[in-house]
């Protein structure tokens, strides 16, 4: 398996999709990286030289934020949201969805499995 940016990359896969394995690096990147490095997308990845991944790794390291350090700086954005008591950080530290969605109905994923409220239903006025 190739390595690119300390990440093994899949054999069989065309480059263009291989470098998208990467954490932080979509189509765009992954299209720029490779026109930049002189490579052909539709190339198999264990078809490429060492030198041409010697080369792309070189690109991904110096201009691109991949992998652990994409992943803490992320978590830093979020702590920094959190600590100075921002609407988003609130959100995050609640567990509830960020960007505006609705929640009486929906944000399932974000809220978590469902917990029953004792004594809501059947109350009844006489």
């Amino acid at each position: 398996m190739p390595r690119v940016a300390g990440i093994d990359i899949p054999d069989g896969k065309k480059i263009y999709y291989a470098l998208q394995y990467i954490h932080g690096i979509g189509p765009k990147f992954a299209k720029d990286i490779l026109a930049e490095a002189g490579v052909d997308g539709d190339q198999r990845s264990n078809q490429v030289d060492e030198a041409k991944l010697a080369q792309i790794n070189a690109i991904i390291d110096s201009n691109y934020l991949v992998e652990g350090a994409l992943r803490r700086q992320v978590q830093q954005n979020i702590q920094r949201l959190k600590e100075i008591h921002a609407y988003r950080g609130e959100r995050h530290r609640k567990g509830l969805p960020v960007r505006g969605q609705r929640t009486q109905s929906n944000a399932r994923t974000r809220k978590g499995k469902k917990k029953t409220v004792a004594g809501k239903k059947g109350v009844k006025a006489k």
